[in-house]
Parts: C-alpha cells; sequence; structure tokens
C-alpha cells in the first residue's frame, strides 16, 4: 500500500509525536514538495517541520501535473498536490484532512484516510496500544473530531 500524504496528518500527528506511522504503515509514503513547503513554513521549532526534515531521500517527490479535473475544484495547493500524484502514481492512498481534498479523492475514486485513520490503522496493526489517548491529543493538537465520529472510531477498535 502506497500512501501520498497531506499536510495536516503531517503536522497533527507530529504535534502528539506519532509522525513515524505515516513511515510504518504504508509500505511506500510520499510527500509532495508543495506538502513539504507546507509544513516547513510553520518554522523550525515545529515538530511537523522537525520531522518532515529529518526524513530519508526519496519520501519528499516533486510534485506531478495538475490535471484539469482537480484543478476545477479550487483545493489547496497541498491537497492538490496529494491528489494529483494519487492519480499519476494509481493504486494510492490519500493521507488527507481536508473535507473538500477527501471529497475530491472520493469523487475520483480514491481511497481516503486521515489523522484519525491512521491512528485506528495504527492500533489494528498493534503499532499501539490503544487509540483513544492519542485520539485524545488529536482533538488537543487542533483536530475537528465530533464526540460521535470519536465514539465510533474507537468502537471500531473495540475501546
Amino acid at each position: 500500500m502506497r500512501w501520498i500524504v497531506n499536510a495536516s496528518p503531517v503536522i497533527l500527528l507530529a504535534k502528539i509525536g506519532q509522525a513515524d506511522l505515516l513511515l510504518r504503515i504504508p509500505s511506500e509514503t510520499i510527500i509532495p514538495r508543495s506538502v513539504f513547503e507546507e509544513v516547513c513554513s510553520a518554522g523550525g521549532a515545529d515538530p511537523g517541520h522537525q520531522w518532515i526534515t529529518s526524513l530519508p531521500e526519496g519520501i519528499v517527490r516533486d510534485d506531478k501535473a495538475i490535471p484539469s479535473e482537480i484543478a476545477s475544484w479550487d483545493l489547496g495547493k497541498g491537497e492538490t498536490a496529494v491528489i494529483a500524484w494519487a492519480v499519476d502514481a494509481g493504486q494510492s492512498e490519500v493521507v488527507i484532512d481536508d473535507l473538500a481534498g477527501r471529497r475530491c479523492a472520493e469523487v475520483m475514486r480514491m481511497p481516503v484516510t486521515g489523522s484519525l485513520g491512521v491512528l485506528l490503522i495504527a492500533k489494528k496493526k498493534h503499532l499501539i496500544q490503544a487509540a483513544a489517548p492519542f485520539i485524545r491529543d488529536l482533538r488537543d493538537a487542533g483536530a475537528h473530531l465530533s464526540d460521535s465520529l470519536v465514539r465510533s472510531a474507537l468502537q471500531l477498535v473495540g475501546e
């Protein structure tokens, strides 16, 4: 499984010390250059900046040409780059939290997950013992997750 990752999952998961899940779960992780630049704009003290600038070579890749059907969605630069990469690479899952970006990916029939989904997958793969504390941390870090979504998510992983 290949993940094409957007900025918000990097930023949020880095804030809670779990950004390495973005490398540990999929067989390949790709971060488009636009996403790298967006995360780096936060400055050197930001956990997302520190994590993304320490990545091994080959994970951050140049942006792909933007197909017109993606450009018409008028998404952010990072979301657009992630979806364009997934279109070009094929057989990829996009890791994106932005609702408009998720909708675009779904319309284009791409598998989609987000920061919350990464934690749930990590729990199912026994990479973390419990999802609930990290989900609480995600919310504290700025993730907008409704109580009903959190309840459903925790139920999926038996918590």
